[in-house]
Order: structure tokens, then sequence, then C-alpha cells
């Protein structure tokens, strides 16, 4: 019996040589695709560390494979099968259903998550980041599902306020374990990702770094400047990597989107328009004290404005909607002026708006429709539309996958800050956040 299978081998680790084990015990001869970088690229797999010919001789090294074949591009799996006359499919559990297509050509078998592997495995043999999740929430289990696609990081454990959440969530993530003791999931991982309550983050953050642990923290980091200033001046006196988790500023196209602008294209930037709303009609978001769309989405445009136009902040001026019957704001305008330029950032969980941005200097201006904080596509338009110019570039899944591959990064090559996202824009963008929070003009 002919069994196939698929992977990117890279830091080539004990999970791996166990998944391939179950693979060959499904029959008698196995083959092994090993995928090339750009096809990795194409299917929005990041942070690949080793050249295709080194990942080839990992799995060479582990004396299971009978055949190793490159794996190039899209749709190839169905000509393998066929061309090597496959009688089973196997794959990890974690692409559960994403194969079942090929069950018109073979068997296919998805194999549970390998669990078990020491952590000291993972690190020494291979340099993997081990991270733990805090919170079981949506966004949780999103980050997990992204994680599959950033080379070199295992996501192992998760604790929860709630611990029989925490254990399903390990159950349908297939992670190792539920840890019950925040302390106690510390002591297991490198790195947590904190993706709790907004009101929260700033305490499980701080624990971790004292702990010595990398921090990737959803957005709002704090709801403060003064907490902001302080949780980064403490992973800089610890020497770990903390980093706010807008998945937007991580983008590709919204970093080329950004350098077109600095780099004079449109000439001097002189106004930043973002709009970012979503219906909602109950969950925490809608919640006192740290619900509100400022707390819930100003991140988003405000990182566009920093980005835009620097932290220089002159004045913030906010007005709010608050209808009688909500404890929150479910819609604001911010207007941040700076020295030489101006920014307008709309957020709503109650009212609905077109959320594009709009990117005004003094030759021209930038137009990235919606929704732009998934930025694929945007413009630079003219006075003379015959220099209008047209922009594209790829977002994978939900975006989680490049602010991650961008804090293993900077964790394996021990980096502190990222120019993508540096400390002193979120401490900006926690400043506005809170001026706007409690300054706001309320309107009901």
């Amino acid at each position: 019996m002919r069994v196939i299978t698929y992977g990117t081998y890279d830091l080539f680790h004990e999970g791996h040589r166990r998944l391939l084990e179950r693979a060959k015990a499904l029959g008698d001869y196995l083959i092994v695709g090993v995928t090339t970088e750009n096809y990795d690229d194409a299917r929005g797999k990041l942070n690949v560390q080793q050249s295709l010919m080194t990942r080839i001789k990992n799995v060479e090294d582990s004396g299971l494979a009978d055949k190793i074949i490159i794996e190039e591009y899209e749709g190839q799996k169905v000509q393998d099968i066929q061309k090597h006359q496959v009688d089973v499919f196997a794959i990890g559990s974690d692409w559960l259903g994403r194969f079942d297509y090929l069950r018109d050509y073979c068997d296919v078998v998805y194999l549970e998550r390998t669990k078990g592997v020491s952590s000291t495995q993972l690190r020494n043999e291979a340099g993997v980041i081990k991270v733990g999740v805090v919170g079981a929430g949506r966004i949780a289990h999103r980050f997990v599902q992204e994680a599959r696609f950033v080379s070199g990081v295992s996501v192992e454990a998760v604790h929860n306020r709630t611990h029989s959440t925490a254990q399903d969530f390990a159950a349908e993530h297939e992670l190792n374990r539920a840890v019950e003791d925040y302390d106690t999931l510390l002591e297991a991982v490198d790195a947590v990702y904190v993706a709790t309550p907004h009101d929260t983050h700033a305490d499980f953050t701080r624990r971790a770094l004292d702990a010595g642990v990398h921090v990737l923290c959803e957005k709002p980091m704090t709801l403060t400047r003064a907490e902001t200033e302080e949780l980064f001046a403490r992973a800089k006196e610890r020497g770990v990597v903390l980093m706010e988790a807008i998945k937007t500023a991580f983008a590709p196209g919204f970093q080329r989107m950004v350098a077109l602008a600095r780099s004079g294209a449109i000439g001097q930037v002189r106004s930043v328009d973002a709009t970012f709303t979503k219906l909602v009609d109950e969950g925490r978001e809608l919640q006192a004290p740290a619900g509100g769309s400022i707390s819930e989405l100003a991140s988003y445009p405000l990182v566009a404005v920093v980005k835009l136009l620097g932290t220089e902040i002159a004045d913030v001026r906010t007005t709010s909607l608050q209808p009688e019957e909500s404890p929150v704001e479910v819609y604001s305008k911010i207007d941040v002026t700076f020295r030489h330029g101006e920014a307008t950032a709309r957020t709503g969980l109650g009212v609905k708006a077109e959320g594009d941005l709009v990117v005004a200097g003094s030759a021209g201006y930038l137009y990235v429709p919606a929704p732009w904080w998934k930025t694929e596509y945007f413009e630079a338009r003219f006075e003379d539309s015959r220099d209008n110019k047209k922009y594209y570039y790829k977002f994978d899944g939900d975006g989680l996958r490049y602010e991650l591959a961008e804090f293993a990064w900077l964790i394996r090559n021990e980096t502190s800050e990222s120019y993508k996202l540096r400390a002193a824009e979120s401490v900006a963008i926690a400043d506005v956040i809170e001026r706007a929070r409690t300054d706001a003009q309320v309107l009901t």
C-alpha cells in the first residue's frame, strides 16, 4: 500500500518525525512531498527558515521516506496521486476537511496532532517557539488556525478564566493541554498570545514579562498611555519582546501603501481619513467598562494615522454617540491634529459606514477601498487621471499570520522592536484612545 503526505518540514523536529512515522504505518511505501519556497509563499506559509534542499535533507535523514518529491503548485496533489499510484493520502488533522476532494482518487486520512512532544526537544532540536494562548474567545480560535501557516511556531496550551472553556478549546484545536493556573502556563512556554477582555490585557502581559516570557498582546494593549509605556519599559528591562497585535500594521499591502505615501509619491501627507464600523447586537463589545466602538475598533484607523502622520499629536477631539439604553458609546468620530496635518478616525458598533481609507497629499491621494484594514488593493490618484496607478497585494487568511510571523522573527533574531509597529506608535495609539474615551462630547 502506497501512502503520500506533504509538508514544509522547516526546522525538522520530533513532531514532524512522529507524523511521518504515523503516515508510514498506514502502508508499506511512503512518499513525502516537500513544498518549494514559491509554493509556500503562494499558499500563505510565512517565516520559512531553511532552504528547499535543507528541508529535503531533513526528511531524507529521518529514514522514513521511501521517495521524496517536490510540491511546486496548487493542484499538484491530484496528479501526484495518480502518477505514483497512491492508495492513501495522509495529512495532519489541523487540515481536517480541507482535502476531502482527494477521496475521488484515494483514501484520505487525517492524522491527529502529535501531543506530548517535550518543549526541550522542540527548542533544542529546531528552535521552535512554544506559544501559549491566553483567552479562548473568537480571536483566539482564529489565531490558532492562522498559526499553522507560520513556520517555527507551535501553539501548545491555553489558559482561560473558565477552565472548562479552555479544555474545550484545547480539545478542538488538539493542543497539548489546557492550563488552569496562569503561572504554570508561563513556566511551560516561550511566549504568550494575550486575547482576553481589554481591561485584563495589562495584568496578563505584566505577569508574563516578569516571568521572562515574550508577549504578543491583542489590541488595544491597554486603555491608557501610562500603562502602555510602563509595559514597554518593563519588556525592555526584562529583555523580552512585547508587541501589540494590530494585524493591519503587518499586512504586506498596508506596509506597501504606507511606504508609498511616505516616499513622497503623493507629495506631503496632509490628511488621513479612516473608517471601521461593524454592526453588533450583543457581546463584550457592548459591555461596560471596557467596551464601546473606540476600545474595540479605534486601533485600526489609528494605526493608519500614526504610520502616515507620526506620533507627535497636537490635539484630540472626539464626538461619540451613546444612546440612553446603551452602557457604552456605539459610534465615535475622533479628530486628531498634528503640526503638519490632520486625521479623522471613525468607529462604529451601532452605525454602519463605508470602511475606506483616504490619504490626502499635496500632489495626489491614495484611496484604499473597504475593507482597507485587510489591504489587498489601493490606488494612487492624481489631478491628471492618466497618472493614476493601481496596486495589488495578497492578504492571506484572517491576517493574524502576519503579526505572528513578525513576532517570531523578533524573538528568533533577538530584536526588541519591529519597524512595522514601533513601541512609540503603540503608545501614541493608546494615548488617543484614552483621550477619546474620557474627553468625548457625547450625543444621545
